[in-house]
């Protein structure tokens, strides 16, 4: 997957043990409600940067993905070289409501949802992480792949929320 995966995730993450990886992934499980302490819903739903998403949507975004992510890794897990399926992440945050959303509720179930997945990855046998889906758009991605590119995810976004937060006045 030199797609995506080489270009995208720093290298210092590509090379972390599983274990490691699956620790850092945890550790990402608080980022998007730290990300919005302090923030009227006027800042979470404002556009300091034109064209792109407000922070609220960046919040449930982050959810989303992690949802995607899980069901994939999964799928991974569980099945013979399955067939992941893209999905139009503008789509989801157009037609989805982003903006009506509670932010604290989706933070909350990012925290919940990462732990229980953390769980599950620390369950699965090392060869595991070994095993190999096949992605319509860069072909073949294993778990670990998978693992590593959503421990980047998090903080990838959370940098677009300080910058957002830094033009809003609303410094964390």
């Amino acid at each position: 997957m030199a797609h995506f995966y080489e270009v995208g995730v720093p290298i210092e993450i590509r090379n972390l043990s599983n274990t490691d990886a699956i620790d850092k992934y945890l550790a990402g499980a608080t980022v998007p409600a730290a990300a919005i302490v302090g923030l009227t819903q006027q800042q979470l739903n404002s556009f300091p940067i034109p064209d792109t998403w407000s922070i609220q949507q960046i919040i449930v975004h982050l959810l989303d993905t992690d949802l995607m992510a899980a069901g994939r890794m999964k799928r991974i897990i569980a099945e013979e070289r399955p067939r992941l399926e893209v999905y139009d992440e503008n789509a989801f945050a157009q037609r989805l409501a982003y903006d009506k959303h509670s932010p604290e509720a989706v933070a909350e179930l990012f925290r919940t949802h990462r732990q229980f997945t953390a769980e599950m990855l620390r369950s699965v046998s090392p060869d595991a992480f070994n095993r190999v889906a096949i992605h319509p758009e860069i072909g073949e991605i294993t778990l670990g792949q998978i693992l590593r590119v959503y421990v980047h995810h998090v903080h990838h976004h959370a940098a677009f929320i300080t910058k957002k937060r830094k033009l809003l006045g609303a410094d964390a």
